[in-house]
């Protein structure tokens, strides 16, 4: 049984904000696989889909996001998998709006998410998939950044990076770690042309 998490914080006051977007994500994959998350188990809102034939557990935690951890573990044990069967969604600052990075391990980079996950399993060999929501403004702290929604040009482009990320994670959940980096390791266009900043 494969585990994808969209890390976030719950709660409508988080719902349109760039720490979210794992969440969106874990979202449009289950809406791709008609399957809306509802269930509450494992301190997380979870439905159960079929991708390529793998089947998976699609979460997204009802702790906040330093807590992170904690859901993670206990949706590990009631799927009876281990780290790497874990694939983790989670937004990125450090990566330009749109763009899609996945690897099969590594550390937290920051992200408290990822090191309260880090921490409580006692490893860093699970995979994430970030996605890019920055840069911020150098003079911006990044925990105000990351809390305030996207702005209006993003929010047009938004559906699209969420379908592209959605797609990323259904190949890596069915075709492996390896091929879903090679094919969607890179930075998306946006419908104008232009390259999504």
């Amino acid at each position: 049984m494969k585990v994808l998490v969209g890390l976030g914080n719950p709660g409508e006051e988080y719902a349109a904000t760039r720490h979210n977007i794992g969440y969106r994500v874990a979202e449009e994959l289950a809406g791709r696989r008609g399957r809306p998350c509802e269930a509450r188990r494992a301190r997380s809102i979870v439905c159960r889909v079929s991708v390529g034939g793998a089947e998976a557990i699609v979460a997204r935690p009802l702790t906040y996001m330093n807590r992170s951890g904690v859901a993670v573990a206990a949706l590990l044990e009631v799927a009876g998998a281990g780290p790497g069967d874990l694939l983790v969604v989670c937004d990125d600052l450090y990566l330009d709006f749109g763009t899609i990075r996945l690897r099969s391990r590594g550390g937290h980079g920051g992200h408290n998410g990822l090191l309260s996950i880090v921490e409580t399993l006692g490893t860093q060999a699970f995979a994430r998939l970030r996605v890019g929501v920055g840069p911020p403004e150098p003079s911006e702290l990044h925990a105000d950044f990351v809390l305030r929604p996207f702005p209006r040009r993003q929010q047009k482009l938004l559906p699209e990076v969420l379908r592209q990320a959605a797609e990323c994670a259904e190949v890596a959940l069915s075709e492996g770690i390896a091929i879903a980096m090679n094919r969607f390791n890179r930075k998306p266009a946006d419908p104008a042309g232009e390259e999504a900043l």
